[in-house]
């Protein structure tokens, strides 16, 4: 199997990927595993941050790297968070706190106009001064719910209503986003690209 480090610490990260890749030959071990701190997320778009995560990685470990850079854009808010997802709500920012200022941010939307799609990038580096990087990009339509449902997931996924399944994303069975997510139609791209 061959050894790639994940460019991040989130916890709910690290089991999706090791779950998604797990009958792909890769062991996907967390960068935390090599003293890997988090870089610094400069970039002004999700390719910009995974890459600067994945190089990151690279630098540090010697091994390939995998980054994801990922979020929530929503319409009404002209696609913020976007980037800043995981900070929406601020330093020390939380999925709680995130969850509930978007929820104060879109008040008085109504329904139709709460449309928002989760964004995921995806960037292989085979090492740091990679010239030509996997790149991948999925996406995940829905809009935003009123109140939190359901306790699966992690981020916006109580917020984020799936209207092919008619429930939050954090209703969902793991075998389901696994199949539908953002996250899940990237790394089909990837898998394909290092097949």
């Amino acid at each position: 199997m061959s050894k790639v480090v994940l460019a991040s610490s989130n916890p709910g990260k690290l089991k999706e990927f090791q779950q998604l890749l797990a009958g792909a030959g890769l062991d996907v071990r967390p960068q935390s595993e090599f003293q890997v701190t988090d870089a610094d997320e400069t970039g002004l778009s999700f390719v910009e941050n995974a890459i600067i995560k994945a190089r990151n990685a690279c630098e540090a470990t010697g091994l390939p790297a995998l980054a994801d850079d990922s979020g929530i854009e929503v319409d009404a808010l002209n696609g913020a968070p976007g980037i800043y997802s995981a900070r929406f709500s601020g330093a020390g920012a939380s999925n709680e706190s995130n969850n509930q200022k978007l929820l104060q941010e879109l008040q008085n939307t109504p329904e139709a106009e709460r449309t928002a799609r989760y964004q995921c990038v995806l960037v292989y580096m085979r090492h740091a001064t990679d010239p030509t990087p996997i790149i991948c990009q999925g996406s995940w339509e829905g809009r935003i719910l009123t109140a939190p449902a359901g306790t699966g997931g992690f981020g916006y996924d109580p917020l984020f209503y799936v209207p092919t399944h008619n429930c939050a994303a954090a209703e969902l069975s793991k075998e389901q986003k696994a199949r539908i997510s953002h996250r899940a139609v990237a790394l089909q791209q990837l898998l394909q690209a290092l097949l």
